[in-house]
């Protein structure tokens, strides 16, 4: 993944990819921007998978140290 995608934040990423999907759903572009539209919206969900994946990792990390003290 690129340095300047992993800048982005997750919700950023999130809304970009929505208005990408908005604008396919919609129809009336050329193929060009089609496929152009389509890899963006690429990028945009491996940015989102990456930022979500973080956050698995670190909730089970929490959870297992939690586990770990012996607590519920």
């Amino acid at each position: 993944m690129a340095e300047a995608e992993t800048a982005l934040g997750y919700e950023q990423a999130r809304d970009e990819l929505i208005e990408v999907v908005r604008k396919l759903e919609a129809g009336g572009t050329s193929l060009e921007d089609s496929l152009a539209l389509w890899e963006r919206g690429e990028e945009l969900a491996a940015v989102c998978r990456h930022w979500l994946e973080g956050a698995r990792a670190r909730l089970d990390s929490a959870l297992a140290a939690r586990e770990a003290a012996g607590g519920e």
